[in-house]
């Protein structure tokens, strides 16, 4: 799953929940469930997310949502094997890519 959003410094909860079709409670949750996603918060509470969280939230929706892991599965999985769930996750959305440009070529046929 690859988040389609602009090239922005931060993305609210709304933007974040919009580009992974879940409810924003969702994306609150992951938050309190998995250290690795951090984002800011402004004066008011509001949540700001930097493109390392949203890296973030897609490597833990790709295990959740796409692998069917348990939350506990992947926290395990983040903890023990990051660097090779990262580089095979990165592998995965680079295949999608091209397969994406493919379909199209052959549409455009």
């Amino acid at each position: 799953m690859k988040a389609n959003l602009p090239e922005k410094r931060y993305y609210n909860i709304g933007e974040v929940a919009k580009a992974f079709d879940v409810n924003p409670s969702l994306i609150r949750f992951w938050e309190k469930e998995f250290a690795e996603v951090k984002p800011k918060k402004n004066a008011k509470g509001n949540r700001k997310f930097t493109p390392d969280d949203i890296k973030n939230l897609e490597l833990i929706f790709y295990l959740v949502k796409e692998r069917g892991f348990t939350l506990e599965g992947a926290k395990t999985h983040l903890k023990e094997n990051r660097k090779k769930t990262m580089d095979s996750f990165e592998i995965i959305q680079k295949l999608e890519h091209v397969k994406a440009e493919l379909h199209k070529l052959k549409e455009g046929l």
